[in-house]
């Protein structure tokens, strides 16, 4: 064999070698310490920070969810989310915005027609209405709505539960959640989150 073959097939041979190497590193070892890692110090996030309600998983506190009839109207005993326009809505699997514009119709008519569905089921006026309740977020999963948001519902909420308003209230700013390392972002009311405490609270005898 040639002196230049031989230096052509050991080249190859090199090659080879790191890429099993490298591969066994990046793609085996290095996943499984990262892995181990995040489960030893932060569980929750790692499963996919996973809500449980009396032993069964009810979804992600990162990924938000409808609380609508087969038709799409809201429920009035629960807490609205913020519009989705992820798939079908909140669908994790084709997460995106409508990319639509201010000005396009599509989206013009969408806004007004979410703006008579929340006049109509909460009895409010439509200046009173936040930005979020009237359109999707960027991802389309957003789990969280403004605490004003959340506080609109207020009133139909009791009112659909026979539970007072003042306590409906009370479990509202008791779940608000604070900006982000203090200062990040605004803060929010994890719709699902508040949906689940919500179910735990007694009508009975209630009647304030």
């Amino acid at each position: 064999m040639s002196p230049t073959l031989r230096g052509t097939g050991r080249q190859y041979w090199v090659a080879v070698r790191a890429m099993i190497v490298l591969t066994a590193l990046l793609g085996v070892v290095y996943p499984l310490v990262m892995t181990g890692i995040g489960q030893l110090t932060m569980p929750a996030q790692a499963n996919g920070s996973l809500i449980t309600s009396n032993g069964a998983t009810v979804g992600s506190s990162l990924i938000g969810q409808s609380f609508t009839d087969k038709k799409g109207k809201p429920l009035p005993q629960w807490f609205q989310s913020r519009p989705s326009a992820a798939g079908d809505g909140y669908d994790a699997n084709a997460s995106s915005p409508s990319n639509l514009g201010p000005n396009n119709p599509d989206l013009t008519k969408a806004v007004r027609e979410r703006k008579a569905t929340i006049e109509k089921v909460d009895s409010v006026d439509a200046a009173s209405i936040p930005p979020d309740a009237l359109t999707a977020s960027g991802s389309g999963l957003d789990p969280h709505i403004s605490p004003a948001y959340a506080l609109l519902q207020v009133d139909a909420v009791a009112n659909a539960r026979g539970i007072s308003a003042s306590k409906v209230e009370a479990l509202v700013k008791s779940m608000i959640q604070g900006r982000d390392l203090g200062y990040l972002g605004e803060p929010t009311v994890n719709v699902l989150q508040l949906n689940l405490a919500l179910s735990k609270m007694d009508p009975e005898g209630d009647k304030g």
